[in-house]
Protein backbone atom coordinates (compact mmCIF):
# COMPACT_ATOMS: atom_id res chain seq x y z
CA UNK A 1 0.00 0.00 0.00
CA UNK A 2 1.23 3.48 -0.78
CA UNK A 3 2.15 5.87 2.04
CA UNK A 4 1.35 9.57 1.61
CA UNK A 5 2.81 12.62 3.37
CA UNK A 6 1.47 16.14 2.82
CA UNK A 7 3.51 19.31 3.24
CA UNK A 8 3.26 23.00 2.43
CA UNK A 9 0.38 24.04 4.65
CA UNK A 10 0.44 27.16 6.76
CA UNK A 11 -1.10 30.52 7.55
CA UNK A 12 -1.78 32.96 4.73
CA UNK A 13 -3.80 36.13 4.30
CA UNK A 14 -6.90 36.19 2.12
CA UNK A 15 -5.91 36.58 -1.52
CA UNK A 16 -2.61 34.80 -0.98
CA UNK A 17 -1.29 31.50 -2.33
CA UNK A 18 0.00 28.21 -1.02
CA UNK A 19 1.20 25.04 -2.71
CA UNK A 20 0.58 21.71 -1.06
CA UNK A 21 2.72 18.71 -1.91
CA UNK A 22 1.92 15.05 -1.38
CA UNK A 23 4.91 12.73 -1.47
CA UNK A 24 4.28 9.03 -2.00
CA UNK A 25 6.39 6.07 -0.97
CA UNK A 26 6.01 2.34 -1.03
CA UNK A 27 4.60 2.12 -4.53
CA UNK A 28 4.85 4.08 -7.74
CA UNK A 29 2.35 6.89 -7.91
CA UNK A 30 1.52 6.21 -11.56
CA UNK A 31 -0.55 3.22 -10.40
CA UNK A 32 -3.08 5.55 -8.75
CA UNK A 33 -5.64 8.21 -9.40
CA UNK A 34 -5.02 10.94 -6.84
CA UNK A 35 -7.23 13.37 -4.99
CA UNK A 36 -7.24 16.21 -2.50
CA UNK A 37 -9.93 16.52 0.14
CA UNK A 38 -10.41 18.96 3.01
CA UNK A 39 -12.17 19.02 6.33
CA UNK A 40 -13.07 22.18 8.22
CA UNK A 41 -13.93 22.12 11.95
CA UNK A 42 -17.41 20.73 12.51
CA UNK A 43 -17.85 19.80 8.86
CA UNK A 44 -17.62 16.62 6.85
CA UNK A 45 -14.64 15.87 4.66
CA UNK A 46 -15.25 17.26 1.19
CA UNK A 47 -13.77 16.71 -2.24
CA UNK A 48 -11.47 19.44 -3.57
CA UNK A 49 -9.69 18.13 -6.67
CA UNK A 50 -8.59 14.93 -8.39
CA UNK A 51 -6.29 13.92 -11.21
CA UNK A 52 -6.11 10.80 -13.36
CA UNK A 53 -3.15 8.44 -13.16
CA UNK A 54 -1.38 10.08 -16.13
CA UNK A 55 -2.48 13.65 -15.47
CA UNK A 56 -4.61 13.86 -18.61
CA UNK A 57 -7.79 14.85 -16.78
CA UNK A 58 -8.53 16.86 -13.67
CA UNK A 59 -11.67 17.39 -11.62
CA UNK A 60 -12.57 20.20 -9.19
CA UNK A 61 -15.33 21.10 -6.83
CA UNK A 62 -17.11 24.24 -8.01
CA UNK A 63 -15.91 26.43 -5.15
CA UNK A 64 -12.24 26.10 -6.14
CA UNK A 65 -12.48 26.11 -9.95
CA UNK A 66 -10.28 28.81 -11.42
CA UNK A 67 -8.35 29.21 -8.16
CA UNK A 68 -6.84 25.78 -7.43
CA UNK A 69 -4.79 23.57 -9.73
CA UNK A 70 -3.96 19.92 -9.14
CA UNK A 71 -0.94 18.44 -10.88
CA UNK A 72 1.36 15.47 -10.56
CA UNK A 73 4.93 14.48 -11.31
CA UNK A 74 5.03 10.71 -11.45
CA UNK A 75 8.82 10.72 -11.84
CA UNK A 76 9.02 12.44 -8.44
CA UNK A 77 6.16 10.40 -6.97
CA UNK A 78 4.50 13.67 -5.93
CA UNK A 79 1.14 15.33 -6.37
CA UNK A 80 0.60 19.06 -5.92
CA UNK A 81 -2.26 21.41 -5.16
CA UNK A 82 -1.59 25.01 -6.11
CA UNK A 83 -4.02 27.26 -4.28
CA UNK A 84 -4.40 30.88 -5.39
CA UNK A 85 -6.78 33.66 -4.35
CA UNK A 86 -7.34 31.92 -1.05
CA UNK A 87 -10.41 32.77 0.99
CA UNK A 88 -11.12 32.34 4.72
CA UNK A 89 -13.63 29.61 3.82
CA UNK A 90 -10.73 27.56 2.39
CA UNK A 91 -9.45 27.10 5.95
CA UNK A 92 -9.31 23.36 6.66
CA UNK A 93 -7.09 20.35 7.03
CA UNK A 94 -6.18 19.19 3.55
CA UNK A 95 -5.66 15.49 2.84
CA UNK A 96 -4.24 13.79 -0.20
CA UNK A 97 -5.45 10.35 -1.11
CA UNK A 98 -4.66 7.55 -3.55
CA UNK A 99 -7.20 5.48 -5.44
CA UNK A 100 -6.93 2.27 -7.43
CA UNK A 101 -9.43 3.93 -9.78
CA UNK A 102 -7.21 5.49 -12.41
CA UNK A 103 -9.65 7.90 -14.04
CA UNK A 104 -13.25 9.06 -14.15
CA UNK A 105 -15.72 11.01 -12.08
CA UNK A 106 -15.63 8.44 -9.30
CA UNK A 107 -12.45 10.13 -8.15
CA UNK A 108 -14.63 12.80 -6.51
CA UNK A 109 -15.94 10.30 -3.95
CA UNK A 110 -14.03 9.67 -0.68
CA UNK A 111 -14.93 5.98 -0.77
CA UNK A 112 -12.96 5.63 -4.00
CA UNK A 113 -9.73 6.06 -2.03
CA UNK A 114 -7.93 3.53 0.11
CA UNK A 115 -4.79 5.40 1.15
CA UNK A 116 -4.77 8.75 2.95
CA UNK A 117 -2.13 11.13 4.22
CA UNK A 118 -2.09 12.60 7.71
CA UNK A 119 -3.27 16.01 6.57
CA UNK A 120 -1.86 19.53 6.34
CA UNK A 121 -3.43 22.55 8.04
CA UNK A 122 -4.28 25.51 5.83
CA UNK A 123 -5.46 28.66 7.59
CA UNK A 124 -6.58 31.73 5.65
CA UNK A 125 -6.98 34.93 7.65
CA UNK A 126 -9.32 37.72 6.61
Amino acid sequence: QVQLVESGGGLVQAGGSLRLSCAASGRTLSAYGMGWFRQAPGKEREFVAAITWNGDSTYYTNSVKGRFTISRDNAKNTVYLQMNSLKPEDTAIYYCAASAILSGGSLSRPNAYNSWGQGAQVTVSS
